[in-house]
């Protein structure tokens, strides 16, 4: 079965991915066509890129930026719980994003985004950045916003409340079981 990461990209303490995590965690775990496991960029002591290039170009010397590297190849996708903050993904994602090249090609990439317009300005950056990566972001995504986020945030309403987004968290989740399905066809076609 295809193994999906979950990246979670905020590493700040109190963040709003926890709880994010918790309620997306029911969904995946009802899916019998892909597997997942999260990524958690708190778990890896990544420094702020300083390589001389890419590892596209010249191996990784940091010897944390390998191991994330070697984590990342075992995965089929990846689903990014992306915080907005100042109209863009967090900078320890970017920074992860920055750590890896080969390991993200030809693989699709999902976005659960959250803050004050659901993420979507974090998110439309991110898939950007995917697409320099060589990988297939997914047209469908979360979006956490407005009142609900903040809501949420504040302890006023769980996000399991918000059922009104559960139709986007399908319709995001069968993007990326095709893409990821059909990449892996494609890749091991030209392997």
């Amino acid at each position: 079965m295809p193994r999906i990461g979950v990246i979670v990209g905020s590493t700040r303490q109190g963040r709003f991915a926890d709880q994010v995590m918790a309620w997306l965690t029911p969904f995946l775990e009802g899916r019998t066509d892909l597997s997942f496991e999260t990524l958690d960029l708190r778990d890896f002591d990544l420094p702020f890129f300083d390589e001389r290039a890419s590892n596209a170009y010249a191996p990784t010397q940091n010897a944390e930026g390998r191991r994330w590297q070697e984590t990342l190849a075992g995965f089929d996708g990846f689903i990014f719980l992306v915080a907005e903050y100042n109209h863009a993904p967090t900078a320890a994602l970017k920074n992860a994003l920055d750590y890896a090249y080969p390991e993200w090609q030809r693989k699709p990439g999902a976005c659960v985004g959250y803050g004050g317009v659901g993420g979507a300005r974090a998110v439309e950056g991110l898939r950007t950045i995917l697409i320099e990566l060589q990988m297939a972001p997914v047209r469908h995504a979360v979006h956490i916003a407005g009142n609900d986020f903040y809501a949420a945030v504040t302890g006023q309403r769980p996000l399991g409340a918000l059922t009104y987004l559960d139709a986007s968290v399908n319709a995001m989740l069968d993007d990326l079981s095709w893409w990821t399905h059909a990449l892996n066809a494609a890749r091991t076609a030209t392997a």
